[in-house]
């Protein structure tokens, strides 16, 4: 939408531009941006876009957003549901670039909903994925003084959990299972190395195998946005990482049940 077009804009043409707005929104809180960068992506897209402002309102499982036209005496309110997905900071970037592009060559609303259509997720080759997660979990365990047999014992089962992890969430399984489920066959392989005295050091082999599953992302995400003063979505990530912990702690206590097995 050029500048000419900004002081005066219809009702369907405003309505047009919300939709467009919160769709790169929606788009960003699922693929995990933190709260401060959405609203300011929206506003500035908005801007560029025509409208007169943009106000926004986050909760972790929807976004309310609503636009002022034609010296603010023209609203437009939607609000779209925001669904969990994978953490994905390629689409983040993604989204960005349609807004500076915009800004910078003025382009119309029927450019943002096209590029938003062309937008696919950058995934790394998964075998390459689950090797690497392997080695990361097994070279901790090395730096944390595990032997041989235990870096090889960990980076088995590590690379197993992600490949379970892989395929669980390839099936659409909801996360705390996902996790649940990927902390016990971690838990599993690598509790073979206690049982049959394979290792020196079976219990760096238990705890680093299920580094993978650490929540690190949404921890840190709450924190920035409750400092941010984005209380609601701060408390909601960060609920939504412990209820991860949580499920791994269960997938755990579950394989060490199974093992019989009493502890790191």
């Amino acid at each position: 939408m050029n500048n000419t077009q900004k002081h005066k804009l219809s009702y369907e043409e405003q309505t047009k531009i919300t939709r467009a707005i919160i769709k790169t929104a929606v788009l960003m809180m699922e693929f995990g941006a933190e709260s401060v960068l959405i609203e300011h992506t929206a506003q500035r897209l908005g801007e560029a876009l025509g409208v007169d402002s943009v106000e926004i309102s986050l909760i972790p499982s929807a976004i309310v957003l609503s636009t002022l036209s034609n010296n603010q005496t023209q609203s437009v309110t939607t609000t779209r549901r925001s669904h969990h997905k994978p953490i994905n900071m390629s689409i983040v970037c993604d989204v960005q670039k349609i807004c500076i592009d915009v800004e910078k060559n003025n382009y119309d609303v029927d450019y943002v909903f096209k590029t938003l259509k062309e937008i696919q997720p950058n995934y790394y080759n998964r075998w390459l994925v689950v090797f690497m997660v392997g080695l990361s979990c097994a070279s901790f365990a090395y730096l944390y003084g595990a032997d041989w047999q235990a870096f090889v014992t960990t980076f088995i089962a590590s690379s197993v959990a992600m490949f379970t992890r892989q395929e669980l969430a390839r099936k659409k399984f909801v996360m705390i299972i996902t996790f649940g489920a990927t902390a016990f066959v971690a838990t599993i392989i690598a509790g073979i190395s206690s049982i049959y005295n394979l290792s020196s050091t079976p219990n760096i082999a238990l705890s680093a195998s299920v580094i993978l599953l650490a929540p690190g992302f949404p921890f840190v995400n709450s924190v920035l946005d409750a400092v941010k003063g984005y209380l609601s979505m701060g408390w909601g990530r960060w609920m939504q990482a412990v209820l991860l912990t949580v499920a791994t702690a269960i997938g755990i206590v579950l394989a060490f049940a199974v093992l019989n097995l009493k502890g790191w």
